[in-house]
Formats: structure tokens, C-alpha cells, sequence
């Protein structure tokens, strides 16, 4: 996720704070993962000088001042060429999964129990995800279902691996 492009388009209605930056981007996007108050405020320094913002007022108070941001015309345009470029599909050709079947086949281990191991991690992690997806609103759901569905395609891809696995085992130790 680009966090400047993110910090942008949450701008886009409005000057804000970072600490009204940073709340907003944990309440929309950040529940798993919210930002810290360093990132921000990084992320608005290389804003600023790259001129995607400005700004707009500072205003004193008990502790530092706090610097208000606005977003300029280049960093509207900035974002809405951000949102039009496709993101490019992740295809996982370093898998550390599939490097650990091939290592344990290498070193005569038993890959099948990696596979076991690895598939009752999976589910565990779809249960908690499920039970978050009921539990949650649409953002979440939707989240949670992204999650899910990676997840689903690598248990298809264990259980695939599973079935070759003697095959992969006169491959790699040939």
C-alpha cells in the first residue's frame, strides 16, 4: 500500500492535522496494521517537498506546533493517476512454503508433515477470519474475504503439492 498516495487521497476532503491523518488512515485502512506517528509525519515531509502538499495554517499549543496540511492540484493529480494504474498482480514465485517442501526433500525430511503443518496454519487462520468477517462491518468483510480467498488458494496448492509429492521428491533429488 502506498501510504503518501493513502495520506493524499484522505486529504482530497479536507486539510488535517497528522494526528487527523493518522486516525483516519488507522479507522479506514489500518486495523491490522496502523501507523505510526513517525511514518506520518515522514511521509508529509517528502509531501511537502515534492509539492503534492502544503501548508495550509500552524497553530500553536502546549506542545509542538501543529502544522495543518492541504493538498495541491499536483497531488490531486498524483492520486488519481495512482488510482488509475493497475496494481501489478502478485504471482508468489519466491514461495518460502514451496522452498522449505524442496529443502526437507533435499535433506530427507518428511515434507508431507511441512505440508500438515502448514495447512492446519492455514485453517486456523480462515476460522479466525471468518469469525471476524461475521462479526465485522463491510470494510472488514470485504478485507476479510480478500484474506480468505488468498488463503483458500494456497491450501489448493498444498493439497496439489501433497498429491505430487513423491514426484517432486525424484525431481529434486535426481
Amino acid at each position: 500500500m502506498s501510504i503518501g498516495h493513502t495520506l493524499l487521497g484522505l486529504l482530497e476532503s479536507g486539510p488535517r492535522h497528522g494526528y487527523d491523518l493518522k486516525r483516519a488512515f488507522d479507522e479506514k485502512f489500518g486495523h491490522d496494521r496502523p501507523l505510526h506517528y513517525g511514518q506520518v509525519y515522514s511521509t508529509m515531509s517528502r509531501l511537502l517537498k515534492n509539492g503534492l502538499v502544503e501548508v495550509d495554517g500552524i497553530e500553536a499549543g502546549g506542545g509542538p506546533e501543529r502544522k495543518r496540511y492541504a493538498i495541491t492540484d499536483a497531488g490531486i493529480t498524483d492520486v488519481a493517476r495512482w488510482l488509475a494504474t493497475p496494481e501489478k498482480p502478485e504471482p508468489y514465485l519466491q514461495s518460502t512454503l514451496y522452498t522449505k517442501v524442496v529443502l526437507a526433500l533435499l535433506t530427507h525430511r518428511d515434507a508431507a508433515d511441512i505440508l500438515d503443518t502448514q495447512r492446519s496454519e492455514h485453517l486456523r487462520s480462515m476460522r479466525i477470519l471468518t469469525d471476524r468477517k461475521r462479526r465485522g462491518d463491510l470494510a472488514d468483510q470485504l478485507i476479510c474475504d480478500h484474506a480468505l480467498f488468498h488463503l483458500e488458494a494456497d491450501l489448493r496448492w498444498l493439497e496439489l503439492t501433497a498429491a505430487r509429492l513423491d514426484k517432486l521428491r525424484e525431481v529434486v533429488t535426481a
